[in-house]
């Protein structure tokens, strides 16, 4: 083809008649023009096969990588329609190729989601984005949802930059977007519970370059979210300047290692300007190979309310404190002894007085049950009194108090008078007594001389007129109550009234003294009549009266005429001169139907004085009885 043309330009310039130079010269232009065009024919048909070949291998490549991708892989048009999807892709969400080939990408978007695919899209269409990525949820082919994390890129015309297609590479984050909200939650659960108990976390990193604090922390204090975070010595200046140096000493001895870890109470400034106690643990957790602090972590607690609690215990403690030592000072002060015990009865305190009286030392008491020390017992019975449990609020029976003895390890004993009280706590628990007890032995000899001394007559010994009536009454309201009806000649009680003959001759003669003195030996003289449940008294002056307590009224006359003999028979002498009296009785029954106490006591006198004007030394009954006439003494009239 090359000759041909230039055995053609040769003809042609022949017949022009050129010159040989100029033929020569365009023979040679022609022929280097040829051979170029067709070196660059050859060399851009090799080009355009070399490009084929290399375009061939990529798009190989690029199938080969999205079908062997763990990731997914799709290739979308601008519509949002799914050309191509690798195994990966489809098989995240449960589709086969063909299947979600057949989808758009806004088929398969959660309904939540599909906002955030359009926004893309149309900023794809206008030009502004050429790359995107975002986190979005898919639907699955059964309609559960997976969270998946979307990259990819516009593929563009070269020429007129017109988008034609998507490539997105698909990450599955369905089990990372769990496992973060599962930690979201317990971090919502872990601040709650750190809000709820006062409490915050610092993080002390100098590879981070400082210290950060959790959110409840500084929200406590009155900051915002990391207003405090960074200068890992910025909370020793909020710290109370009084409890700096504290702190310091045992943040120092930490670090230093000579303690396993920190630990410190003391006041910080809130960001309003009040202080709030702070208890601060930490420990370091990491170093260097030189031993120098990288990493530290610990919690800090608002302990203001405890730290308040605690001021007023210890303004409670003191208080308390002090009113015991009052009370302990005042204890061993009193009068009284005193004894505590514990609910076990083991003794808890005793007193010097009750030391005293017990003659066991508080030392040798202490812990010893209360048998050991104190031994109460009621002097009639001899029963163990008042120091058993008692029944909560009640009080020790008062003729236990008035007849308490204690009995002394030493078999001594004395006259106490005691209390008894429990300890109650707050929840009505028993806890131990309170023993409370006084040496009542002179008091409790006085209180018998009174109590004697109210009822007897104080010449004779015998029971005066005001205790006998009230024995009368006792008696007359029994017989009442038992319905007697007693006579004269039936059995009950019997009443005397016993009036002396001649005594007025021997006060005269011998003075009150003599007088007195034959009284004594006239009351020694009826007593030895009659039995022990008789009763005596002394109504006064020379007039005494007598209660036979069983009998009948014969048995009463034989009594009475005892008792006129044995004063018959008296062998009294005053100043050498003998002197001799009688007696003259009235005699009375004692029953229902008798009448009043003043009413027995007024027959029985009508009796003496009948049985006086008889002539003296005789028994009269009185007219309620079956004898309505005065008797003589048998043996005495003679005498006298």
């Amino acid at each position: 083809m090359a000759g041909l043309s230039v055995a053609v330009v040769s003809t042609v310039l022949s017949r022009l008649d050129l010159g040989n130079d100029a033929l020569k010269l365009c023979l040679g232009i022609s022929v280097t023009v040829a051979v170029g065009a067709l070196f660059l024919a050859a060399l851009f048909a090799r080009r355009i096969t070399k490009d084929r070949r290399q375009i061939a291998q990529s798009e190989e490549r690029f199938r080969r990588a999205m079908k062997d991708s763990a990731i997914g892989i799709a290739v979308v048009g601008l519509d949002g329609s799914i050309l191509e999807a690798n195994p990966a892709f489809a098989a995240m969400l449960g589709y086969s190729r063909e299947e979600i080939e057949a989808l758009t990408f806004f088929q398969i978007t959660h309904p939540d989601d599909l906002q955030i695919g359009r926004e893309t899209m149309d900023g794809l269409k206008a030009g502004t984005v050429d790359a995107f990525q975002f986190e979005k949820r898919y639907l699955r082919k059964d309609g559960k949802p997976v969270w998946a994390h979307l990259a990819g890129s516009v593929i563009r015309d070269e020429k007129s930059g017109r988008p034609l297609y998507l490539v997105s590479q698909i990450e599955n984050i369905d089990a990372r977007k769990q496992a973060e909200a599962r930690i979201a939650e317990a971090e919502t659960r872990w601040n709650f519970a750190l809000a709820g108990a006062g409490q915050g976390v610092w993080d002390l990193d100098m590879r981070k370059g400082g210290t950060t604090y959790s959110s409840t922390w500084v929200r406590m204090l009155g900051y915002a979210d990391g207003e405090l975070d960074g200068d890992p010595d910025h909370w020793l200046t909020m710290i109370h300047p009084d409890d700096r140096q504290t702190v310091a000493e045992a943040d120092r001895a930490h670090l230093d290692g000579k303690t396993p870890f920190f630990e410190a109470e003391f006041r910080m400034r809130h960001k309003d300007g009040h202080w709030m106690w702070i208890l601060d643990r930490g420990k370091v957790i990491e170093r260097d190979a030189e031993g120098r602090l990288i990493r530290a972590i610990g919690s800090l607690t608002d302990i203001t309310r405890r730290k308040e609690a605690e001021e007023r215990l210890a303004v409670s403690a003191t208080m308390l404190a002090d009113e015991k030592e009052r009370l302990r000072v005042t204890l061993q002060s009193i009068g009284d002894a005193v004894i505590c015990t514990d609910a076990a009865s083991r003794v808890t305190f005793m007193n010097p007085v009750a030391e005293k009286l017990t003659g066991v030392s508080g030392g040798e008491a202490l812990g010893k049950m209360l048998g050991h020390v104190y031994w109460a017992v009621d002097e009639e019975t001899g029963h163990r009194i008042g120091v058993t449990r008692p029944t909560i609020g009640s009080q020790p029976p008062s003729d236990q108090n008035s007849r308490a003895v204690l009995i002394r390890r030493d078999d001594t004993r004395c006259s106490i008078r005691q209390v008894v009280s429990p300890i109650i706590n707050e929840r009505n628990e028993f806890c131990g007594l309170v023993i409370v007890f006084q040496d009542f032995t002179d008091a409790r000899a006085l209180q018998r001389q009174l109590a004697h001394a109210a009822a007897h007559d104080a010449l004779t010994g015998l029971a005066n007129r005001s205790s006998f009536i009230r024995t009368m009454e006792e008696l007359v309201d029994q017989a009442r109550k038992d319905g007697t009806t007693e006579s004269a000649g039936g059995g009950g009680h019997q009443f005397m009234f016993v009036d002396l003959d001649h005594f007025k001759l021997v006060n005269d003669t011998g003075g009150h003294a003599a007088g007195d003195a034959l009284l004594k030996r006239v009351a020694e003289a009826i007593r030895g009549v009659l039995s022990p449940e008789d009763i005596v008294a002394r109504l006064g002056g020379d007039e005494f009266a007598v209660i036979l307590k069983s009998g009948s009224a014969a048995r009463a006359k034989i009594v009475a005429r005892s008792i006129i003999d044995a004063i018959a028979g008296l062998d009294f002498t005053w100043d050498g001169r003998p002197h001799l009296i009688g007696a003259s009785i009235g005699l009375a029954a004692i029953g229902a139907n008798c009448g009043e106490v003043d009413e027995i006591i007024a027959s029985a006198d009508a009796a003496c004085y009948a049985a006086k004007a008889a002539g003296r030394g005789c028994v009269s009954v009185a007219p309620n009885g079956v004898d309505n006439k005065t008797e003589p003494p048998e043996p005495l009239a003679a005498a006298s």
